[in-house]
């Protein structure tokens, strides 16, 4: 289990920081701490921090003059003032243990974002267990374009904003990234709260789903009743939910003529879609995505009813998401192998997820589709190992191959294993194959695929490191 969160709020946290401070982030290449380092850095406070590796993210910090260390060294913490951590790291770190001695205050990411953000005049939170990254993204682009100069903290490199995972722009809207995981985002002070979906995962932490649910109506209520929520009106969980909230509901929807905000008339071309936006059953736009796949309407048509009820035009809003060209590791191009094989990564690690990417990458017009996942985390693995299967057996898929489970931070207790998944697939009719190393995956793709082909790399752990390996 996972570091718990602190909830010291936003009033206790200014207190500590009433000065300029000095401020260790532990876990500083995290996609937000890496954003919470440089907001802080620009705010006036002397930064450093730790990662066990150094990465783009940290590269970017080091660049911005902020120290990244990455070997251990309890040491540094001596003269530290604030001690912000993220949840992934493990309570034996010499300088968590250290701070926690030298009695400093330690925040954890979350509690420390939400800080962050309550200075902003209207935060705009986007919840969901998929696609919270893509809109954020999406949401990123159609704001800058429409003059609006948002400030934004996003869960993956924004493309569109320098590959950086943050914006800083004006005090007017600040608009996140809102994670579920261990009910992070019950720490946040949204004005506006997207919901784009509620399913049954992280189940490490939650219960089941009434407990996630119950979670979601929490995050929700956190916008108050002078807030908004915006709502898939399509998912019941989703409207579950929102039961009790007391604030105004905008909802959208693909082809649901009874949402607010309706993409209708949705057609693809070579994979990318187009869809008229709807308003009450009033076309507003009609807007082309250079981002394949429908998961990818559904985040748009999402960030396109907060965009109007913020007041961007229909106008801007067609330029922004023509311009949109994606969220890191989401359906992300990388290159062709040297016999002609196109590389895609992307961050599916859900069974949702990895079916909607799936769906994209048939729709791309390739002649043979070759799929890579890594299971993330044993827990996830065994809690949804059914739902894997089935769709990793999807038709059209030339070949999957299965590395090892990326444990992150559990270990092997449960008895599931990526074979015994390899397995499930091929008796329910797909073409699935268990190969541990990275290593031999890229030695069969190499071998095995050619020009016309796709080469799909999905998951959460370490497995993007192959797309280089197949350059």
């Amino acid at each position: 289990m996972a570091l718990p969160n602190t909830h010291f709020g936003r009033e206790k946290i200014a207190a500590f920081l009433s000065t300029p401070k000095k401020i260790f982030f532990a876990g500083i290449g995290g996609v937000s701490m890496n954003s919470l380092a440089h907001i802080s850095k620009l705010r006036g406070h002397d930064v450093c921090g730790y990662d066990r590796t150094p990465s783009a993210l940290t590269k970017q910090l080091e660049n911005l003059g902020i120290p990244v260390f990455y070997e251990s060294n309890p040491e540094r913490i001596s003269d530290v003032d604030v001690f912000v951590y993220t949840v992934a790291i493990s309570d034996t770190l010499p300088e968590y243990k250290e701070a926690i001695r030298l009695g400093i205050p330690v925040i954890s990411r979350a509690d420390y974002l939400g800080y962050v953000m309550s200075g902003y005049k209207r935060r705009i939170g986007v919840s969901g267990v998929h696609g919270k990254s893509t809109t954020t993204s999406m949401l990123e682009c159609i704001f800058r374009v429409g003059g609006a100069d948002p400030t934004v903290s996003c869960g993956a490199p924004m493309k569109d904003a320098g590959n950086r995972c943050d914006r800083i722009g004006g005090d007017e809207y600040f608009i996140f990234e809102a994670c579920e995981y261990m009910d992070s985002f019950l720490d946040f002070y949204p004005t506006d709260a997207v919901v784009l979906n509620i399913e049954a995962d992280h189940l490490d932490y939650f219960s089941g789903i009434e407990q996630i649910r119950d979670s979601f109506g929490k995050f929700m209520s956190r916008t108050g009743e002078t807030g908004t929520v915006y709502l898939n009106c399509t998912d019941e969980n989703v409207m579950l939910a929102a039961k009790d909230y007391k604030g105004k509901i905008v909802t959208f929807g693909i082809e649901t003529p009874e949402a607010d905000y309706n993409a209708a008339d949705v057609s693809f071309s070579h994979g990318m879609p187009s869809f008229t936006v709807t308003y009450q059953g009033e076309s507003l736009c009609r807007v082309q995505l250079s981002v394949p796949g429908m998961h990818n309407v559904s985040d748009a048509i999402a960030a396109a009813s907060v965009a109007f009820e913020c007041g961007i035009s229909p106008e801007k809003l067609v330029e922004a998401l023509a311009l949109f060209s994606g969220a890191g590791r989401r359906m992300d191009f990388c290159g062709k192998t040297d016999c002609g094989a196109d590389i895609y990564d992307d961050y599916a690690h859900h069974p949702t997820e990895i079916r909607a990417t799936l769906d994209a990458a048939l729709s791309m017009n390739y002649k043979r589709v070759f799929a890579v996942f890594q299971p993330h985390t044993f827990t996830r693995t065994k809690e949804l190992f059914d739902d894997f299967a089935d769709v990793l057996a999807k038709r059209g898929i030339t070949k999957i191959l299965l590395a090892d489970i990326y444990p992150a931070r559990e270990t092997d207790t449960l008895g599931v294993s990526s074979a015994l998944l390899a397995e499930a697939v091929v008796k329910r009719g797909g073409n699935c194959l268990a190969v541990p190393t990275k290593e031999e995956i890229a030695e069969f793709l190499l071998r095995e695929s050619g020009k016309g082909d796709i080469i799909l790399v999905m998951g959460a752990g370490d497995i993007g490191a192959l797309c280089t390996m197949l350059l």
